[in-house]
């Protein structure tokens, strides 16, 4: 498996079979070939979805339903809890998120990917209540198909605008799921908050994979 950051939650997953890119919204991509390639688009903010992904050859393009205006052969519109087979070999699940659209559960053989989207533990000081407790009650039941998943790669949100309240999401997520690999996303160019989140949570350094640039690459 290789990986490339592209920027802010973009990644672009190239499999032995297939190349899975979730959430671009202009990074610079490598030369694919003839690999078939899956592109996701999890919701509609424009930090997670731009149309120039439809300039992309070779590609079928997995949209949530929030994203409107776009249709064909090539376009599979999902929405929450659905399951849907895109390209032969690979499952595509989607959870609820805690702001729009949907987040990616993918599998590619024996290879399981997730991607969050928006779906985080979204805790702002200062809402009035029960804004922060209904968010953690949403994203606690989000996250319940997670359970006990085995995962070989998650993308995480780690929100550095939330302070140490941004911790809490992606601490959730490792704990709630087996993760082999966390690469942490929506970060602003913050990178060195992954930091942070490891001070404060150490037990998952292990796992833990730090972004720190656009552009940068990993091979699992």
């Amino acid at each position: 498996m290789k990986v490339t950051f592209l920027s802010h939650s973009g990644f672009l997953v190239e499999l032995k079979r297939v190349a899975l890119l979730f959430d671009d919204i202009g990074g610079a991509l490598p030369d694919l070939g003839r690999k078939p390639l899956l592109v996701f688009a999890s919701h509609r903010h424009a930090d997670h979805f731009s149309p120039n992904i439809f300039s992309l050859e070779n590609a079928h393009f997995v949209l949530s339903n929030d994203i409107e205006g776009y249709e064909g052969e090539h376009i599979t519109r999902v929405g929450p809890g659905e399951m849907h087979a895109p390209l032969p070999g690979v499952l595509v699940e989607t959870l609820p998120s805690t702001d729009e659209g949907v987040a990616f559960l993918v599998t590619v053989g024996a290879q399981t990917i997730f991607h969050a989207g928006d779906l985080n533990w979204w805790h702002w000081e200062g809402e009035p209540d029960p804004w922060n407790p209904r968010m953690a009650e949403d994203f606690r039941r989000c996250c319940e198909p997670l359970r006990g998943r085995l995962l070989d790669l998650a993308m995480l949100p780690l929100d550095p605008r939330q302070g140490v309240d941004g911790y809490r999401g992606a601490k959730y997520f490792l704990e709630t799921a087996s993760i082999a690999r966390f690469l942490p996303m929506h970060q602003w160019g913050k990178f060195a908050f992954t930091d942070g989140f490891l001070e404060a949570c150490p037990q998952f350094a292990d796992v833990t994979i730090k972004v720190e640039k656009d552009g940068q690459t990993f091979e699992f």
